[in-house]
């Protein structure tokens, strides 16, 4: 079965799940991104782990809960900064982006802790066509990530490379 197919088969219209072409992004438009994502202690541990930071705030319950200003373990903000990219991707993304150009203005205004669930939106800056790279342009973002209680806990600003939409044949 063709799953790239957008014309009719035996039951209808086809229709894959998909990110943005380049066109379809519009500059000032906010994509809140759900269903949210709830952080266990295990994706702390686990993430925190397999990127080798040894960090006890992350992992030692007894010395995190021991020392002020928040007395237990916060999740590690660089998994804070990838859910939050993640949670946008089968909005935006999926299979359209070519590649993340670079992050900046990275923020992390209030702590995780296991047990939020974070949300997410993201606010289209600016785009244009690439003007080295053909059939591709460069969409910045603005990601900002939220607890279950609506405080900010991330911010991000992404500058990706994205695929032009392709040349439509006549049908």
């Amino acid at each position: 079965m063709d799953t790239e197919a957008s014309g009719p088969d035996d039951h209808g219209v086809v229709i894959e799940q998909r990110g943005l072409w380049f066109e379809e992004f519009a500059v000032g438009a906010t994509y809140r991104h759900r269903p949210g994502r709830t952080v266990t202690e295990a994706d702390n541990v686990l993430f925190t782990t397999l990127t080798m930071n040894t960090q006890p705030l992350h992992l030692d319950e007894a010395d995190s809960a021991a020392r002020g200003p928040f007395h237990a373990r916060l999740v590690n903000s660089m998994f804070t900064l990838s859910t939050l990219v993640g949670l946008s991707v089968a909005q935006l993304t999926l299979g359209t982006i070519v590649a993340n150009l670079g992050f900046r203005e990275i923020a992390f205004p209030a702590p995780v802790f296991h047990g939020d669930t974070l949300y997410a939106e993201t606010l289209v800056l600016a785009k244009r066509v690439s003007s080295s790279r053909p059939g591709e342009g460069i969409v910045t973002l603005r990601h900002t990530a939220r607890n279950q209680d609506g405080v900010v806990v991330a911010t991000a600003t992404r500058d990706t490379l994205v695929r032009l939409a392709p040349e439509q044949e006549p049908v």
